[in-house]
């Protein structure tokens, strides 16, 4: 079964504690730093538009991509809401099959994480860096390798939310760098719980292995942010931008 194909009727009232508006500022920050003027932009992993809707309103044109059929079309719904004319794909981001270019490619909210071989994360960017146009600009985000193995890493996480809750059991494995989570929801169904069951499975990556591999792919200007600051990540980020130019 593919990741979210549960939770992404409940992703929304899950992550209602983020201000996706302070995510698109950002981003727009980082488009000043590179004296980029996007157009086009492309969001990969878009999951349900928070970050693909907001970018819209501000008068980008985006295509979002992402693998999820049930992500997808919640994000579909909430930009014809809108009215938006926002144009999503359901494709898998190491294997995009794309005939256009972008002035900027975005993939936010751990997306990257979810790449779990090394050879596809290369095989990823080098696909970003063909999309891109020249002076294109490319930003991500990662739940940090701090992050994985030290706070959510072989952790137990219960929360409640208006009578939805779920335990969050994970396990990280030092040898792959890898982070299994087994999510447990139970969703209120006429006096009882009805119990749903996702498994996810993330990568640990470091700021040195993801410079190394946009570099062979062709990148330049690569930065990297702590967690929606201009500033360097120090080693208890929990969250890293990466930021890279193809020239």
């Amino acid at each position: 079964m593919e990741s979210y194909y549960h939770l992404a009727e409940y992703y929304d009232m899950l992550m209602d504690d983020i201000d996706y508006n302070v995510w698109c500022s950002f981003i727009e920050e980082i488009f000043q730093i590179y004296g980029s003027q996007p157009h086009n932009i492309l969001e990969t992993a878009c999951g349900t538009g928070n970050i693909t809707i907001p970018m819209a309103l501000k008068g980008y044109n985006l295509l979002g991509v992402d693998i999820s059929e049930e992500m997808l079309t919640i994000a579909e719904n909430k930009a014809r809401s809108k009215k938006l004319n926002i144009k999503f794909i359901k494709q898998n981001m190491t294997e995009l099959t794309l005939n256009m270019s972008f002035d900027a490619v975005l993939c936010m909210c751990d997306g990257v994480n979810y790449i779990i071989e090394e050879d596809e994360l290369y095989k990823y960017f080098s696909t970003v860096h063909h999309l891109l146009n020249t002076d294109g600009v490319f930003i991500f985000d990662i739940s940090s390798s701090y992050k994985l193995r030290r706070i959510l890493g072989n952790n137990i996480l219960f929360q409640e939310k208006n009578d939805f809750c779920y335990i969050w059991e994970n396990n990280f494995f030092e040898e792959d760098e890898l982070l299994e989570m087994r999510l447990n929801f139970f969703i209120p169904q006429r006096g009882l719980y009805k119990r749903l069951e996702e498994f996810h499975i993330q990568r640990a990556y470091t700021e040195e292995q993801l410079i190394r591999l946009l570099a062979e792919a062709g990148f330049k200007n690569i930065r990297t942010y702590d967690n929606l600051k201009m500033k360097k990540p120090h080693n208890r980020s929990e969250r890293i931008f990466v930021t890279a130019q193809k020239l």
